[in-house]
């Protein structure tokens, strides 16, 4: 996808299995966004080829159309909507949604009320947004940052609501910034950047694969060429905010490393950890930068 002056999504290539759930990760300007409306049919792509159920999104007929629940990251839902009446609305145009009393009760609906979606919080509009697009039974779900501005009991909520509709046979693929949610409901991931993407598996075989990792902070900045040199060939140091991440083939020994260099160097280490990567970790050593 080619806007003036941008390549957008360059390339980007995948596919979603039924009854998964596809985690689509990536800092802002990813391409995360546009490439999940090309999906939806709501752009068209410059080049290369798309097919949900077999056909062009563009030229979807009503009845693929209902087959597909969206959530959008903005926008959508009318300005004077109130939340039930609307979920309500959205029901009726599908021959077999689910109880809109009952979702709406799950995903605490009836407390707002009769308030308006332009006076709603960011995160109750979310909510509103994720019922719409579950209420009609979709055979696929596509989320844009599904629980953003959520507070965490609401958040734990949409990813139980999210496990049951994969157990259901549900497709979906889901855009977000939180790493968390990516481990507690992602069958796979796939993380882009800069419209590539950089790596994408099952999220067990990411955070297996590569290099063990140890999180260093000092009372003081550290000498990082002395510090390079006394780790050896073969392992790497990175700075991460006031830390340092230090990767390597085992953590043991860079424990053992670094305590002989800090003794050595009269560094005073604070914290030393070392332990299971993260899929942020994943994406900082492909990439050098946080996925926030």
């Amino acid at each position: 996808m080619k806007y003036p002056g941008k390549r957008a999504v360059d390339g980007l290539s995948f596919d979603l299995h039924a009854g998964q759930v596809t985690a689509f990760l990536g800092p802002n300007g990813a391409g995360k966004t546009t490439t999940i409306e090309v999906c939806e049919g709501l752009r068209k792509a410059t080049s290369g080829t798309v097919r949900v159920f077999g056909v062009d999104p563009q030229r979807f007929t009503p009845s693929e159309r209902a087959r597909m629940g969206v959530m959008l990251q903005s926008g959508g839902i009318p300005t004077a909507a109130r939340a039930v009446e609307f979920v309500s609305e959205i029901a009726a145009l599908h021959r077999d949604p689910l109880n809109v009393n009952e979702l709406c009760e799950r995903l605490d609906l009836h407390r707002i009320g009769r308030t308006p979606y332009r006076r709603m919080s960011g995160g109750q509009k979310q909510t509103v947004a994720l019922a719409a697009a579950v209420v009609g039974r979709p055979e696929l779900l596509l989320l844009d940052e599904p629980t953003a501005g959520l507070d965490p009991v609401a958040r734990v909520k949409t990813w139980e609501l999210i496990n049951e509709l994969r157990e259901a046979g549900v497709t979906i693929c889901l855009s977000t910034h939180y790493m968390e949610e990516a481990q507690r409901v992602a069958d796979t991931v796939i993380i882009a950047d800069q419209g590539k993407i950089v790596t994408q598996g099952k999220v067990s075989d990411l955070l297996s694969s590569g290099s063990s990792q140890v999180v260093l902070t000092t009372s003081t900045p550290a000498d990082l060429d002395s510090l390079k040199q006394a780790l050896g060939p073969g392992v790497s140091v990175a700075s991460r905010f006031d830390d340092l991440v230090i990767s390597g083939p085992s953590a043991d020994e860079i424990s053992r490393a670094l305590v002989r260099w800090s003794s050595s160097n009269d560094v005073v280490i604070t914290s030393l950890r070392s332990g299971d990567r993260s899929l942020e970790d994943v994406f900082f050593e492909l990439t050098g930068r946080d996925l926030q």
